[in-house]
């Protein structure tokens, strides 16, 4: 399917002059964001890209249109009339409109979640937001929203599945980057499916044991006259806690759908973020977060944030640095045989340790 530039009236789809964004986080301080030439950080004031907000929405659906495209999960994104080819992610959003009677005249509230599970109906797709912390909830114009954005940037970095947009590569590695992201669609990504329990897949559900020994004709029926039999079977793979029959639940089909989580139960092993747009990576029988996935097979630099390709690196106190990135925050010095601190996962040389005491 092809998706028309017409139709994708998205806020804040032209992205902002780079420099003219404020910092989120300095709050003033900080005027506009100044690229670093290989760290993913403002030079002005040390905060990360994603503290600057400077992605647009399109940018973003053009990220995850690039991360699904090629995977299992391809039919959630959609080519771009007259684009470069690149495909875009077709990104579930929910209109809720509910009447307002308190005035004279009869009104209508709009409510716009800027992301909702695909393949549902309102009612249960509104069941399923409600089964989420009110604060996560991605209402547009709310710090739900702004959050939801954040963990995308945090959570499936576009540096970890485009080598264009890396700078640690080294001559070579492009190709060992290209299979890690060809490698890592095929094995481990996947995008969780809300359902009612048991219902995942179509309803494929792989029976557990205790399930099969359930006669349907002395089950009780539920008022709208579905059988309730297994209802207090299924439980919250993370949390262990009963699942109601009729409230909606999240299956992740790498993992087997006869394992279920509660909607705020769906989250990295890791960070124990909620996984954002039900995104997750399948490893060791836990979901991970895009981020931590790679970070568990390769490790991660904590100087320009990339994944490291090569065998030879730095590593200090369960960090590690590109050779060419082991260097002091402040004024860049390389610090390989050299004096230096650790603040933060930051380097410092000597001379800019004394200076900021």
């Amino acid at each position: 399917s092809q998706l028309c530039p017409a139709l994708l009236q998205m806020s804040g789809s032209q992205p902002q002059g780079v420099r003219a964004v404020p910092c989120l986080r300095c709050r003033g301080l900080c005027t506009g964001f100044e690229p670093h030439s290989w760290r993913k950080i403002c030079k002005s004031c040390k905060c990360s890209q994603e503290e600057h907000g400077l992605s647009s929405e399109l940018d973003d659906d053009r990220k995850v249109g690039r991360l699904l495209s090629g995977s299992r999960h391809a039919s959630l994104t959609a080519r771009l009339k007259g684009g470069d080819g690149a495909r875009l992610y077709k990104r579930n959003r929910m209109i809720v409109t509910n009447p307002n009677i308190s005035g004279k005249d009869p009104t209508f509230d709009t409510i716009t979640y800027e992301w909702a599970p695909p393949g549902l109906t309102q009612k249960l797709a509104m069941q399923y937001m409600e089964l989420v912390p009110k604060e996560l909830q991605p209402v547009a114009g709310t710090e739900g929203a702004l959050q939801r954005r954040r963990r995308l940037a945090r959570q499936l970095p576009l540096h970890d599945q485009d080598p264009a947009q890396c700078r640690g590569l080294a001559e070579g590695e492009q190709q060992l980057m290209q299979d890690f992201v060809k490698r890592y669609k095929a094995e481990a990504l996947g995008v969780g499916e809300v359902a009612l329990p048991g219902q995942g897949g179509g309803g494929k559900e792989e029976e557990k044991p205790q399930e099969k020994s359930i006669d349907p004709s002395t089950a009780p029926k539920s008022p709208n006259g579905t059988l309730e039999s297994t209802a207090g079977n299924y439980r919250c793979e993370s949390c262990r806690q009963p699942l109601p029959g009729d409230c909606p639940v999240v299956f992740a089909e790498r993992a087997g759908y006869s394992r279920q989580w509660h909607p705020a139960c769906f989250v990295c092993c890791r960070c124990r973020e909620p996984l954002v747009d039900l995104i997750y990576f399948w490893k060791s029988g836990a979901a991970w977060c895009g981020r931590h996935y790679c970070e568990s097979l390769r490790p991660r630099c904590a100087g320009c944030d990339e994944i490291i390709f090569s065998e030879d690196y730095q590593q200090v106190e369960g960090l590690a640095w590109h050779h060419k990135h082991f260097a002091c925050v402040e004024c860049e010095t390389l610090l390989t045989g050299k004096p230096f601190t650790l603040a933060n996962a930051s380097l410092l040389c000597s001379t800019c340790s004394q200076s900021r005491v």
